[in-house]
């Protein structure tokens, strides 16, 4: 019976305690409730001046989000995201120190109002100019001796990108199309029989992409979000039968020429050169490409560019660059 009062008791005086402190102490109740509603109260700002100092700072990390639109020129160009600082979050950790420390802001990414899927079907040309990143497509259609030397140069330098691949092709070489995606390439659907797509009709267009599709998904076990016409050849009918199957349509800003057998030196330079932010390169399983692979690669880096997949390109996600503490 004892314990049971002295338990009441003590529970009772905790819970007044508790009570006492959050009444007296404003900056903790103010605190907590700009953590739940990134609101703060004018006595929290009055004692805390990092706090207001972070206020003060944070529109020069701030980056507002850009539309994807329909260009004149480049047709669909993505959107990217907005960057907004964290202010709570930010004062968090660096209350600690009590001082502002630009590697300690805390970011979220706000999208922008319009998307890449909110525009009508329009062929895409390359990537945000914001979002320092390029894509290397690669068509395969034939160049099988070509594709082991090019995964293993794409494994040591840490890229991934993306595959698109002619149905034909896949069935007549599954283990091959495993490979690319067991290395962790993306897949992108490049018609069944490498036909000219602008001259196909309606009928036999459906019918290449759908092949395509289904004989890739039966294969690896991936549906792809993307076509790439072979040759480049489309018209606005190609475009709109591959949106209404789920698939943006891809085309590129510099070419390698690589099936002309370009000196393999000379054409990843060219490529390294022309390269802006949001590049699609595009490449196909040939000697040249797989020689000049690694100097491609390097002097891509080089110039700051991450190298990723089409799909890491064409999203609407910033990335930091740590080394430089900025956003793209």
């Amino acid at each position: 019976m004892v314990k049971k009062f002295i338990l009441q008791w003590s529970t009772f005086l905790f819970i007044l305690l508790l009570s006492f402190a959050s009444v007296q102490n404003p900056i903790t109740t103010s605190y907590i409730h700009e953590i739940k509603q990134q609101t703060v109260s004018p006595v929290f700002k009055a004692e805390n001046p990092l706090y207001q100092d972070i206020m003060d700072r944070k529109d020069n990390y701030e980056i507002p989000a850009v539309d994807a639109k329909v260009d004149n020129v480049w047709k669909a160009v993505p959107g990217i995201n907005g960057v907004e600082v964290n202010v709570a979050a930010s004062y968090e950790k660096m209350k600690k120190n009590g001082t502002f420390d630009v590697k300690k802001l805390v970011y979220k990414q706000s999208p922008p109002k319009v998307s890449l899927d909110d525009l009508p079907p329009n062929p895409i040309y390359r990537g945000n100019p914001e979002k320092m990143m390029v894509s290397l497509m690669v068509n395969v259609a034939w160049g099988n001796e070509y594709l082991p030397d090019m995964l293993k140069t794409l494994k040591e330098h840490d890229v991934k990108t993306t595959f698109f691949l002619d149905g034909s092709w896949v069935k007549k070489n599954p283990k091959l199309a495993k490979m690319i995606v067991e290395e962790g390439h993306e897949i992108g659907n490049h018609a069944y029989s490498h036909p000219d797509m602008k001259q196909l009709s309606n009928a036999r267009i459906y019918e290449e992409l759908t092949k395509t599709n289904e004989i890739i998904q039966a294969t690896v076990g991936v549906v792809p979000r993307w076509f790439a016409p072979p040759s480049g050849s489309f018209r606005q009918d190609v475009v709109d039968i591959a949106d209404e199957l789920g698939m943006h349509t891809v085309m590129w800003t510099a070419d390698t020429i690589d099936w002309r057998n370009p000196v393999p030196d000379e054409m990843a330079e060219k490529i390294i050169n022309k390269s802006e932010a949001g590049t699609l390169v595009l490449m196909h399983p040939t000697s040249s490409a797989s020689d000049g692979l690694e100097k491609m690669i390097s002097g891509l880096k080089e110039k700051g560019f991450t190298i990723g997949p089409v799909s890491d390109l064409l999203n609407e996600q910033r990335i930091m660059s740590k080394q430089h503490q900025t956003w793209y």
